[in-house]
C-alpha cells in the first residue's frame, strides 16, 4: 500500500466534544486534511513540541522518552498511522539502534507517536486507503480556516467489525476503550473476546 506523507497543520479546541483537541495533518503532496481527535494532555504536548518551549521546570512525559531514546542511541524514524477501526486512528513508530542496527517497530497512540515524532524531527505518513476515507479536502486557504472535526462527519468511513479483528488487537482496543472510559465499548469488546475463547 502506498503511504502519504503527512505535515502538522494545527491543533483546535474541538466544537463537539468536551476536553477533546483536533489535529490537523495535510497532506504533503496534495489538498487533503486528516482530521484526528486527541485528549487535552496530548494536545498540550503537540503545542509545546511544536512551540520549541524549553520553559517547563520539569520533563514531560514524551521529553523522558526523547532523552531516554537518545542516551541509548535510538533514532525514531518514522511514524505511520497504519489503521482507522471504529474512529480511532492506530499508529506504530519505526526505531533503530544506531549502535547495533537492529530495528523495531512499536504500536502506540496516534496522539503519543506524533508527540514523539515532533521531538525527534521525524517524518509522519498514512496509508493513501485512509487518507480517501477519513480526509477532507482543503479547496483553499479560506475554507481551511473554517475546518473542524464535525465536517469529517460529512465523511462515510468504512469501519471495521471487531468480529473480524484479532483477539490481540481486541485486547489493545480493549485497553483503549478503558483508557478512553469508554466503558459501553469496553463492555462489547470484552463480550467478543469471552465469546471467542468459549469457541476455542
Amino acid at each position: 500500500m502506498d503511504l502519504v506523507q503527512l505535515d502538522i497543520a494545527a491543533i483546535r479546541q474541538s466544537d463537539s466534544q468536551n476536553n477533546a483537541y483536533v489535529l490537523l495533518l495535510n497532506e504533503k503532496s496534495g489538498n487533503r486534511q486528516l482530521p484526528i481527535v486527541i485528549g487535552w494532555c496530548e494536545a498540550r504536548s503537540i503545542a509545546i513540541a511544536l512551540e520549541g518551549s524549553s520553559e517547563l521546570e520539569r520533563p514531560l512525559t514524551h521529553d523522558l522518552f526523547k532523552t531516554f531514546s537518545d542516551c541509548f542511541s535510538i533514532i525514531i524514524e518514522k511514524v505511520v498511522i497504519h489503521t482507522l477501526i471504529e474512529g480511532i486512528f492506530h499508529a506504530s513508530f519505526y526505531c533503530t539502534n544506531k549502535k547495533t542496527g537492529e530495528e523495531k517497530k512499536i504500536d502506540a497512540r496516534t496522539s503519543d507517536a506524533i508527540a514523539i515524532s515532533i521531538r525527534n524531527n521525524c517524518p509522519i505518513f498514512t496509508y493513501e486507503e485512509i487518507l480517501t476515507n477519513a480526509g477532507i479536502i482543503i479547496n483553499s486557504a479560506k475554507n481551511f480556516d473554517k475546518l473542524s472535526i464535525d465536517q469529517n462527519k460529512k465523511k462515510s468511513p468504512k469501519k471495521t467489525s471487531i468480529s473480524s479483528l484479532s483477539i490481540k488487537k481486541l485486547n489493545q482496543l480493549l485497553e483503549i476503550a478503558i483508557e478512553q472510559e469508554n466503558y459501553e465499548k469496553a463492555s462489547k469488546i470484552r463480550d467478543e473476546i469471552k465469546r471467542r475463547k468459549k469457541d476455542l
